[in-house]
């Protein structure tokens, strides 16, 4: 049994390098020192690191609403370099929730975590939509507060609200 798992979203080349197909801008790229050490952190207390990641068909319908972005087999859709690690599970998704058409739920019930920890992006999107699935399932969860961004401060700020006054994350 895990006692944590940290939920690492979206760390990808299309939201995080500069003119990525969905460029999150200089605030993302600023969470991935954080974000980098919060993994290390969480390898060297024995807890389990997942990383959840966009991997869309090229025909997918989301982009009717945002361009084409982390196709699957394509640079972009790659985990940001020197995140992952051999024998990290990583979670292939399709929507915002990282739960939805996943086997996420399943690996999360053999882990049987005290707590889990977000990080990533988009904050008021991706980020967002798993907290409020983690709520659903009544996991005890928290947001590094320092270790999510979006590609607006305002959403973002609003999306932090809603994890911790209606999901009822805590916020570090």
């Amino acid at each position: 049994m895990a006692r944590r798992v940290l939920l690492v979203i979206d760390m990808l080349r299309d939201f995080l390098d500069p003119g990525g197909a969905l460029d999150c801008g200089d605030a993302a790229r600023a969470i991935i020192p954080f974000v980098r050490d919060r993994i290390a952190a969480f390898r060297a207390a024995g807890d389990t690191v997942v990383f959840a990641c966009d991997a869309h068909e090229p025909d997918d319908p989301e982009f009717l609403r945002f361009p084409a972005h982390c196709v699957k087999g394509t640079r972009g859709a790659d985990i940001v370099e020197g995140l992952v690690a051999a024998g990290d599970p990583v979670i292939r998704k399709r929507r915002f929730s990282a739960f939805y058409g996943t086997d996420l739920e399943e690996l999360l019930q053999l882990l049987a975590p005290e707590e889990v920890h977000v990080v990533g992006v988009c904050t008021n999107i991706c980020v967002l939509y798993t907290v409020e699935e983690l709520a659903n399932r009544d996991f005890k969860t928290f947001v590094y507060r320092d270790g999510v961004a979006g590609f607006d401060a305002l959403a973002h700020r609003l999306a932090l609200g809603q994890m911790e006054g209606v999901l009822g994350a805590g916020l570090l």
